[in-house]
């Protein structure tokens, strides 16, 4: 057997794995796979094998590597169950994911993004690794150590790149406007932390105080507490709380923020298959139960942030305000796969306390106020108008 065939025998017996897996939601069970099993145990596999010969035999170009075909077997599998978040993660999109969850990461402390010719562009983050070596805003990244930035890369990659444990050192080539010469820089990576919450007073709104939160990290509930605490600190006695385009996170942390503004009780009940309902409640100790609040959200409201804004409305805490939410309510088990790369299995549904529905309808807002483009390019946000105008009705 010449090795290609061997390692897509292996990416045939995963790809059945993961069906498996989205069936019987239990990680034992994947433990207990034999994946040396004998070809005649899966006798629908042999129209695979068939097809695959004929391809080794007559492709007229090179055949893609192991791990791509492997990759390619088990997203094919995970295709035919018509679900769009059972997903299969390679290694190096799954590390950022953890990253990003974590909320800090060994790195330079600098934004990317992409330019409309596939240049990757650097602006430094202030009091960053990257800003103390020289980084500029607008730096044009070419190099990172001895592999050249391509157009082709995705921000991803180029992310994976740059990243690495703190301590380490990575090399930059930049190039710079008005400079000539390609610009070498050596940067000593540090802890990053990316913050999930700001928070600010409302200008010209006595006692009105805003949080938004971007993601619902193993940070956030912290984050939302020195937000809460600073802001009473300065006269805060009302609250809009802004969880547009917040795309979700963790459920442990999304319940502890909920339990931040109600007085305890259900914030979400979970259904699984074969499995009865269960309920997840809040604590009721939070800082702010008894300050009215107004939430934002819009079509990026999903998952988690849906849940927490969910909880609110149930519980008569505040109107929701804006648009309605995207609609994700399924839950997805995470498997780490001997490479480092995952499995994401919807294993379950989420439905508020008062048992709506969210997977696939979202939640109705309280108060619709949509955002238009006109609205951004002219840098007029009426959800937050219509947020402000509730809180000043509340309080008179």
């Amino acid at each position: 057997m010449n090795k290609n065939l061997s390692f897509l025998r292996v990416a045939a017996f995963i790809a059945i794995s993961a069906l498996v897996i989205s069936a019987s939601y239990t990680v034992g069970w994947l433990s207990n796979l034999d994946l040396a099993s004998n070809n005649d145990e899966w006798p629908e596999f042999q129209v695979f094998w068939e097809a695959w010969h004929l391809v080794e035999e007559n492709f007229y170009g090179e055949l893609p590597s192991p791990q791509t075909t492997t990759y390619a077997a088990v997203r094919g599998a995970l295709g035919a169950l018509n679900d769009p978040y059972t997903i299969f993660v390679e290694p190096q999109s799954r590390q950022i994911e953890k990253d990003d969850l974590h909320g800090c990461f060994g790195g330079i402390g600098a934004w990317l993004s992409q330019a409309e010719d596939g240049s990757v562009v650097l602006t430094p983050m202030r009091d960053s690794p990257a800003m103390r070596a020289g980084v500029q805003e607008g730096d044009v990244l070419v190099q990172v150590d001895d592999i050249l930035v391509t157009p082709e890369m995705s921000l991803q990659d180029v992310q994976v790149l740059i990243r690495g444990p703190v301590g380490s050192q990575v090399g930059l080539t930049i190039r710079r406007q008005g400079v000539a010469e390609l610009v070498v820089l050596t940067i000593t990576r540090e802890e990053i932390v990316t913050p999930s919450v700001t928070w600010q007073m409302v200008e010209d709104q006595a006692g009105m105080g805003y949080i938004r939160i971007m993601r619902f990290t193993e940070r956030t509930p912290q984050e939302l507490q020195e937000a809460l605490t600073e802001l009473k600190g300065q006269g805060m006695t009302r609250l809009i709380l802004d969880l547009r385009d917040n795309g979700g996170g963790l459920l442990t942390e999304a319940i502890q923020v909920t339990g931040q503004f109600i007085d305890g009780g259900v914030v979400l009940y979970e259904r699984r298959r074969n499995a009865p309902e269960k309920a997840y409640e809040a604590q009721g100790e939070g800082m702010a139960r008894d300050v009215p609040l107004a939430v934002l959200v819009n079509g990026g409201t999903a998952s988690a942030a849906e849940i927490v804004a969910g909880a609110l409305q149930d519980h008569q805490r505040g109107p929701l305000i804006g648009e309605r939410t995207f609609g994700k309510g399924s839950v997805q088990f995470i498997y780490d796969l001997s490479d480092s790369s995952s499995l994401h299995v919807t294993s379950a549904q989420w439905f508020t306390p008062n048992r709506h529905q969210i997977n696939g309808l979202g939640l109705s807002p309280d108060i619709e106020v949509p955002l238009t483009a006109e609205d951004r390019e002219q840098g007029r946000d009426p959800q937050m108008e219509q947020a402000i105008a509730y809180l000043n009705d509340t309080a008179e």
